[in-house]
């Protein structure tokens, strides 16, 4: 009776875990103006999450055609996500600091 309830509690467990959907995070830092990545390559529906590790405040934003968004200001030591989508090829840019610069590329 024992084995019969774990089989059924284990499938149960089997076909809820199956239902959702995973999905990766990619972590960029921001350290010294800069992020720790020049570019990255994920799949569509991927987050990058951006982490402030510098001691100074951010801007996390894309103006790139068909891709706008705007993260707001992230003070030190916050984080700002972003779910990507859509396929392409996005330049994300820190508009207070305009050398902070990485190319996000979503298959």
């Amino acid at each position: 009776m024992k084995t019969k309830i774990l089989a059924c509690a284990m499938a149960t467990l089997f076909v809820v875990a199956g239902a959702a959907p995973v999905t990766a995070e990619v972590v960029i830092n921001q350290k010294a103006k800069k992020f720790d990545k020049k570019k990255i390559e994920i799949k569509k529906g991927e987050t990058v999450k951006f982490v402030n590790s510098d001691s100074i405040s951010h801007n996390i934003h894309s103006r790139s055609a068909g891709y706008k968004f705007d993260l707001g200001v992230s003070k030190p030591g916050t984080t700002a996500s972003k779910v990507f989508d859509k396929a392409g090829k996005f330049k994300v840019r820190c508009a207070i600091h305009p050398k902070m610069k990485l190319t996000v590329k979503v298959n």
